[in-house]
């Protein structure tokens, strides 16, 4: 397939834009389109530098700053090393710039609360009278009273606590999905925080701004469009790259015309086979093409198609990665390390790394969906940050190790609890039963589950119970444990934003009963440690051999389809209805994280599919111009 070609600095004119918009003289909000391997960070570091060169000395002398705020700690780091530290370019991830920015509106942030959690409330409530008796009747019963006894605590004025790094334990601390809510609310209605922002900062950029909290994109539009000429809001992202489900969905159209909008067309990344493959995928959603560097090289690609009733998938896949070592004339590919493996969709990774049952229990819930992609929310951190660390070096019988590990999360080794320990010959004592206790419960046997474990930490308050949990063991513990909880009965973590809704409620209680030994694979999953990667994990990362596997039968299909992508099965009354609906498309989302996997690889790309039906998909794959009929293979 021919592709344009261009030297390295092609797109040299989109920096030279984005360099006049930020000018403290006549600030102009910008929209960088930068697509896969187009330097998008590059740009962001060349427009400091030369911000730093121009008006670094002004601002500093101002005590003026430009914000740059990304989605997460890992892209701001990168970003950080890129630029260099300079207080005169704040980094940080949106939860840190939005936290501090709100923490001295204690007065302001409780009447918020005051005024959202009775809707959470009447929703509990109204659950609770059309639903029958049972365990989840009682999960809703114990949210309702949670929420009651939040309210009755701010019935007087409070303070207000916030970790964006963290879980947020204590009744003062706010969720993350509540400091985002709360910041997007205030940036909205109180003139006063526009103001202090637009002075403090004429300039705020914001990283991979298609994942960016919907919400708190739509204030920071409403703050440029109040201050247009003397802010300027700096977008960069590329909107088939949006893989997070709280992203704007609409981002392009909601860009003001009378904004700049540089674009970057050269992949500096990819061989040119990959590019123009990537080119023909994101065809249909927007006019964006990329060309290749002219001094790139060709590259490779292959589809191998194998039928979805195949026994052995692992051995085909080992098949594949020797056909590719052979066909490229590269022994790496038979280096496992060397290859980068990756799914469509992370149903495929749960059902091939063995971590499927809870994975599915708490997908079932849109509104924990991205916490538990990344691994953030609170209740499942509990398992994997202090309960399987903790089991870890217990049976490895380190002492030492469990000591250190207990005295940065246990509430038992607080010196106030030590102190008034009901041993006072031996205040270790209740450290060493919960230990005991915890690794008797065999938590490398499926029988024994993420409740069971849970019900003994509770037992023995091991750990800090996060809130989304605590309906579940309440009802277990003495009223003297009871209250010692209750004290910090607060929602602490994006699921428990929700208001212990009746759906997380649920979802969190499936979970509970799925088996506990699902917590290493996941953890090894989220951590990019395991075997598989998917779109949400590597986006933005680059590698050498990347080996793309196409499952419906292990994804969720109702979501995402390759088999209706490569129109191997016919498309439902619904999807018609929804294929002109970039938002509502599950079409449209599986062609955009398909562009994301295939765009990682930077030398040669081999494709995976397994289909009911392979004639139709080949078909599909060679009149859609994706591949040449070369370039395919069968089993």
């Amino acid at each position: 397939m021919m592709i344009e070609t261009a030297p390295p600095d092609f797109d040299d004119g989109a920096d030279t834009q984005i360099r006049a918009c930020l000018n403290p003289s006549a600030p102009r909000s910008f929209f960088l389109y930068a697509s896969a391997g187009s330097g998008k960070t590059r740009s962001l570091k060349n427009a400091l530098d030369a911000f730093r060169a121009e008006h670094g000395a002004l601002f500093r002398r101002l005590g003026k700053k430009i914000a740059v705020i990304t989605y997460t700690n890992a892209a701001a780091d990168e970003i950080a090393e890129r630029v260099g530290e300079d207080s005169l370019f704040p980094i940080s991830t949106i939860h840190s710039f939005c936290w501090r920015h709100i923490e001295t509106y204690h007065r302001d942030i409780q009447e918020w609360l005051l005024n959202t959690l009775p809707t959470n409330l009447a929703e509990l409530r109204e659950k609770q009278a059309k639903g029958r008796a049972g365990k989840a009747s009682m999960d809703r019963e114990r949210a309702i009273a949670s929420i009651m006894r939040r309210l009755e605590w701010l019935s007087v004025p409070r303070r207000f606590t916030y970790n964006p790094n963290g879980d947020n334990y204590g009744q003062d601390s706010l969720s993350h999905t509540e400091v985002l809510k709360i910041t997007a609310s205030f940036i909205e209605t109180k003139p006063s925080m526009q103001a202090v922002l637009v002075n403090k900062y004429p300039f705020l950029l914001i990283d991979e701004s298609q994942d960016t909290n919907k919400g708190l994109l739509e204030a920071f539009f409403t703050l440029a469009t109040a201050n247009k000429g003397k802010f300027g809001l700096g977008l960069f992202g590329d909107t088939m790259q949006r893989i997070f489900l709280d992203g704007h969905p609409e981002l392009e159209r909601l860009v003001p015309v009378d904004w700049a909008r540089p674009v970057k067309r050269l992949n500096h990344r990819s061989p040119q086979r990959v590019i123009a493959l990537g080119n023909v995928l994101r065809a249909p959603i927007d006019s964006q093409s990329q060309v290749a560097r002219d001094d790139s090289e060709v590259g490779f690609v292959r589809l191998f198609v194998a039928p979805n009733g195949i026994l052995d998938k692992p051995g085909f896949e080992l098949h594949v990665r020797e056909r590719m070592a052979t066909l490229c004339c590269d022994s790496d590919w038979r280096n496992g390390p060397a290859i980068k493996s990756l799914t469509l969709e992370h149903h495929m990774a749960a059902s091939r790394c063995g971590f499927l049952d809870m994975f599915q229990a708490l997908d079932r819930d849109s509104r924990l969906s991205t916490g538990l992609r990344t691994g953030e929310l609170a209740g499942i951190r509990l398992f994997t940050e202090r309960v399987a660390p903790l089991i870890a070096v217990a049976r490895a019988d380190d002492r030492f190790a469990v000591m250190a590990h207990l005295r940065a999360t246990s509430p038992l080794l607080k010196r106030v609890v030590i102190a008034n320990s009901p041993t006072p010959e031996d205040p270790l004592q209740p450290i060493r039963s919960a230990v005991d206790a915890l690794l008797a419960l065999n938590t490398e046997q499926s029988s024994t589950t993420f409740l069971s474990v849970l019900k003994c930490i509770a037992e023995h308050q091991l750990f800090e119970i996060p809130s989304a949990l605590r309906p579940f063991v309440l009802g277990d513990l003495t009223v003297e444990e009871n209250e010692q909880i209750n004290d910090d009965d607060e929602p602490d973590s994006e699921e428990e934003s929700v208001g212990q809704s009746p759906s997380s409620l649920e979802a969190w209680r499936e979970f509970l009963e799925t088996p506990y030994n699902q917590t290493i694979p996941f953890s090894e999953y989220v951590s990019d440690r395991g075997p598989f990667g998917t779109h949400q994990g590597v986006k933005g990362l680059e590698f050498e051999r990347v080996l793309v596997i196409l499952d419906d039968s292990d994804a969720r299909g109702f979501l995402f389809s390759y088999d209706k992508l490569f129109e191997a099965k016919p498309l439902s009354d619904t999807d018609r209805k929804h294929l002109s609906d970039a938002t509502a498309s599950g079409i449209i989302r599986t062609r955009r994280l398909l562009y994301v996997t295939c765009t990682r690889a930077k030398k040669s790309l081999a494709l995976v599919a397994y289909t009911e039906n392979p004639d139709a998909l080949i078909a599909a794959a060679v009149r859609n111009h994706w591949f040449t009929i070369d370039e395919i293979e069968r089993l």
